[in-house]
């Protein structure tokens, strides 16, 4: 058990496992890194501090001062000596005026200006422990002491309020557990992470770029387009399957879509916007008021529902400079979007079809996954006996599907709520990709109908869903899952032919060229280099299967076969070996590495 002081300054109990005492733990973290640094730093300005899903962090203005990462171990030695000190948390108020003059005397703008902002006879709250005295309207550890096992992971710049026109601020994250060992594992993931960084695995196997002429515009070079159009193969044959009419709808549409649609009043920060012939044009940020006239275009019957239109849409949004992150945060990206027209007794056979497509693609990477309700936003369109059905529909499709899902209050779409799928890598992060969105407003705003059974005019529901999310963050997240060695089937190069000389580059040629007409992606290394370092560079490059061929191959019509997986798997004839790996191709199977290879 921990005890915990509360806003309100009374005191409780709770289990270390609960979630809500580890981001108390985290909480009260950023407070003894914020007193650390006033300690070390005296004249540092204190921005905010707050957890988040990993630690903490606290953004600080050092002025003059240059900090790095190398100054973390003097703050750690630092928050030990505040540990050890033992102080006992305090919690208590003033009102603003005084607030306000409390920060002035210490000269703490940004602490001024939180304060500023709230309403006016609002108390203000505070934490003491010891002399460190912080704005703070949470909750915290009773004693310091309580607050062990931490440590500080990373810098970066955050522009104050995430303001590009603001100052820029030093971001010091963190993060701390109950246990050691919970820490040293988080540690040592984190150090795997950095190993499977996608952003230099991306580098070296050729597979994305980005340059300084496009932040967060990524260019794929081929070993990417490969990957990119195999995965997209892929989703195409699984909506053939299941109904789905595939559409390409423009880049840019006239503002007035956007007004309609209710997107340049709830996201028009975000979108890039242009004049054409005297006229305003938006870059689309989504993709949906494009289908929405595809489904306009023509008159539509009860006959014709669910329609289903699949569109793997290119979409801008503009992203601040400092949130962009490879290919996980970008400004150009393709979602693999759908937009289905329903009726309203269609929703929960709907979205038990796309739960299952959602699912199918899921188990082929071996990803398990969970899953969000989220709810009405407090910025939303429609009322709530819309929202109320829209909420129901999706709660119901969840529950006949005896699926568990989570909560989440208060983070829908402003046009209706949504289920989200987050899948877990092999790291046990977690990631949202797909999600299913139930949308009542749009076919209100653009006035969509059918024609029912009855002969009168209907209104039709829409869902918008995504499998990948986007092409470009699924991407990123499958180079750090698999670490750059991606199954067979998804492999850039899946074979690579290797003579041991020249002396059998004609045969080793021919192998080759059998391979291909199979349909497999082969490469011949016939370069005057030794066959120990042509075996190096394919095992460097993450190529599934390596053939070596001499003069007894070449002699006895066959191939020696080298993997990933296992080193050395023998000789054998190269129709054989088109049998097994096209199996493998077809079936999309995921090879473990063996524990003990033979690379002999």
């Amino acid at each position: 058990m921990i005890r915990i002081i509360e806003k309100d300054g009374s005191t409780k109990d709770y289990e270390q496992s609960d979630i809500y005492a580890l981001q108390t733990l985290r909480h009260t973290g950023s407070h003894v890194m914020a007193n650390a640094i006033k300690r070390l730093y005296p004249n540092a300005k204190l921005a905010i501090g707050p957890y988040i899903d990993n630690g903490f962090y606290y953004d600080i203005d050092f002025g003059n001062e240059k900090i790095s990462d190398e100054d973390f171990p003097k703050i750690e030695d630092e928050m030990k000596k505040i540990i050890k000190e033992n102080a006992t948390m305090e919690r208590y108020t003033m009102d603003r005026a005084a607030a306000v003059q409390f920060f002035k005397d210490r000269n703490e703008d940004y602490k001024v200006e939180l304060v500023n902002d709230l309403p006016e006879n609002e108390k203000v709250y505070f934490a003491k422990q010891d002399d460190f005295i912080d704005l703070c309207g949470g909750s915290h550890l009773l004693h310091t002491s309580d607050f062990k096992h931490f440590k500080l992971m990373s810098i970066a710049g955050a522009y104050w309020r995430g303001n590009e026109k603001n100052k820029m601020l030093t971001r010091i994250y963190a993060t701390a557990f109950f246990k050691k060992e919970d820490l040293d594992a988080y540690i040592a993931m984190m150090e795997e992470a950095k190993k499977r960084d996608h952003r230099k695995i991306g580098r070296d196997l050729g597979i994305f770029m980005i340059s300084d002429f496009g932040p967060g515009f990524p260019f794929f070079l081929p070993n990417g387009m490969i990957i990119r159009n195999t995965l997209m193969d892929f989703w195409r044959k699984i909506h053939k399957a299941n109904g789905y009419d595939e559409i390409m709808t423009p880049i840019i549409l006239n503002k007035k879509l956007w007004e309609t649609s209710g997107h340049w009043e709830h996201y028009g920060e975000n979108m890039y916007s242009t004049r054409i012939d005297d006229e305003d044009f938006c870059v689309k940020p989504m993709n949906c008021p494009g289908s929405i006239l595809v489904y306009m275009n023509e008159p539509r019957s009860y006959r014709d529902l669910p329609k289903r239109f699949a569109e793997p849409g290119i979409v801008h949004r503009h992203e601040k400079s400092g949130e962009l992150h490879g290919l996980m945060r970008v400004r150009c990206f393709t979602q693999d979007d759908a937009h289905i027209y329903i009726t309203q007794e269609q929703i929960e056979e709907e979205v038990t079809r796309i739960i299952k497509i959602i699912d199918e693609i899921y188990k082929i990477f071996k990803f398990d996954y969970f899953v969000e309700l989220s709810t009405r936003p407090d910025d939303r369109m429609g009322t709530d006996e819309e929202w109320d059905r829209a909420e129901a529909g999706l709660a119901n499709a969840l529950k006949n599907n005896g699926m568990t899902y989570i909560l989440n209050e208060g983070d829908g779409a402003f046009y209706g709520p949504k289920i989200d799928f987050h899948l877990k890598d092999c790291l046990g992060r977690t990631w949202q990709c797909g999600t299913i969105q139930l949308d009542i407003q749009l076919p209100q705003r653009f006035n969509l109908e059918y024609i029912g059974a009855d002969g009168e005019k209907h209104q039709p529901i829409m869902i918008h869903r995504v499998c990948f999310g986007s092409i470009e963050r699924f991407m990123g997240i499958l180079i750090e899952h698999f670490a750059g060695a991606f199954p067979t089937w998804l492999s850039p190069t899946q074979v690579e032919v290797i003579p041991v000389s020249d002396k059998t580059l004609d045969y080793a040629k021919k192998v080759k060229d059998e391979i291909e007409k199979a349909g497999i992606r082969v490469h011949l290394d016939d370069r005057a280099e030794k066959m120990g370092y042509k075996i190096r560079e394919a095992q460097t490059h993450k190529i599934p299967y390596m053939l070596v061929v001499g003069p007894k191959e070449a002699e006895d019509n066959v191939v020696s076969v080298r993997s990933r997986f296992k080193g050395d798997e023998g000789c054998c004839k190269v129709s054989d070996f088109i049998t097994m790996i096209s199996k493998e191709i077809d079936d999309k199977t995921i090879r473990k590495v063996e524990v003990e290879p033979n690379t002999k």
